[in-house]
């Protein structure tokens, strides 16, 4: 069995009588990226303190390698990870020095010190801006300085906090492709914490959910995304439709739902009796303006009433009543195309091995 490069183990952080940070286990593999993934509060920050070494938790373990980081070595360790936060915290120097700063903080002679941070100047597209005060860039700018002075230290493990929550949404996607390419050459192991799903889904290779302090689910995001484990998780990734049922028959590996009045078919062992929720993403359901018209081979049809067509970016996210709202996202070609107008009936149709269904307890 392969060891981790970092593990925790039961951690649990308090403030005062509450907890913040409740964590069973999570491993972090050599040259793997982990998104960390969840809303304003949920605990990400105080998470990536801990895998930092900067708070030691009130119970559990750090291991690094499979040995555990006793008081007295946190600093050996930091040395071997490499720290970027939401505000770079640039020093009053060149764009230059503070890439070449930790580097000199650690007895690099400053030949090869300047040699290396022009490298990664070079490297992450700024080296144009080696003599400009730090403080001068633009907020892109400085971020690709603090990425540049975390990977001049050829770091084990880099810890991004929320690192592109201040630039705009195109440097951001410039930002993530560039990252994206660099940890894919360095195979360095990264942990990124961020309460936006599109920059965790586009960078990790696992997506660990975090919910009020406890980690709900921990998976390849295409797994997370399409099978969330539980109503909250389903919430939080995107699955806005979300409809309470009772298997009513089994046959095959196919389920019959019913679920608001409707009879929805979904692929599933789970036999008669059985309370689930049925959840599909927006991008799985096929709206049809014409309730008359032909609507394919997907199995199920819920007929309804558009209550909201909400624009979002080359997409139209439209909102049916079908006794349970149901949320779906199609082109604003086929918006026009169908004239789709509020108050107006429509049709939700989608095939059985699109909807995820979460066993509820009875």
């Amino acid at each position: 069995m392969t060891v981790p490069l970092v593990e925790l183990r039961d951690v649990v952080v308090r403030r005062g009588r509450r907890t913040v940070l409740d964590v069973e286990r999570l491993a972090i593999a050599e040259g793997e990226t982990v998104a960390v993934v969840g809303p304003n509060g949920a605990g990400k920050s105080t998470l990536l303190l801990v895998l930092a070494c900067l708070l030691r938790p009130d119970a559990g373990t750090l291991l690094f390698r499979g040995s555990p980081i006793e008081r007295g070595a946190e600093l050996a360790f930091r040395r071997r990870i490499g720290l970027v936060l939401a505000d770079p915290l640039l020093l009053a120097t060149s764009v230059l020095g503070n890439v070449a700063s930790g580097l000199r903080f650690r007895g690099v002679p400053s030949g090869e010190a300047r040699t290396r941070a022009e490298a990664w100047l070079e490297r992450l597209g700024i080296a144009h801006l080696r003599d400009r005060p730090a403080r001068q860039v633009s907020s892109g700018e400085g971020q690709r300085t603090a990425l540049a002075r975390a990977f001049v230290l050829e770091p084990d493990l880099l810890l991004l906090d929320e690192p592109f929550a201040s630039v705009d949404p195109a440097t951001r996607v410039k930002l993530l492709d560039d990252l994206d390419d660099l940890l894919r050459a360095t195979r360095i192991a990264c942990v990124m914490v961020t309460h936006d799903l599109d920059e965790a889904v586009r960078i990790g290779d696992r997506l660990a959910v975090l919910l009020d302090g406890r980690l709900r689910q921990v998976g390849p995001p295409e797994a997370v995304l399409a099978a969330p484990v539980d109503a909250e998780v389903a919430a939080f990734v995107g699955t806005d439709t979300r409809i309470p049922g009772r298997v009513v028959a089994s046959d095959g590996g196919l389920a019959t739902i019913d679920a608001a009045g409707h009879r929805i078919e979904a692929v599933s062992p789970l036999g008669p009796g059985a309370r689930v929720l049925c959840c599909l993403r927006p991008e799985d359901i096929t709206v049809w303006a014409d309730p008359a018209a032909e609507q394919g081979s997907a199995r199920n049809r819920l007929p309804g009433r558009v209550i909201r067509l909400v624009p979002d970016g080359p997409l139209v996210r439209v909102t049916l009543d079908c006794g349970v709202p149901v949320v779906a996202t199609i082109t604003r070609a086929s918006a026009g195309e169908m004239g789709l107008v509020e108050g107006d009936p429509a049709v939700a149709t989608f095939k059985a091995a699109a909807v995820h269904l979460i066993h509820l307890a009875t």
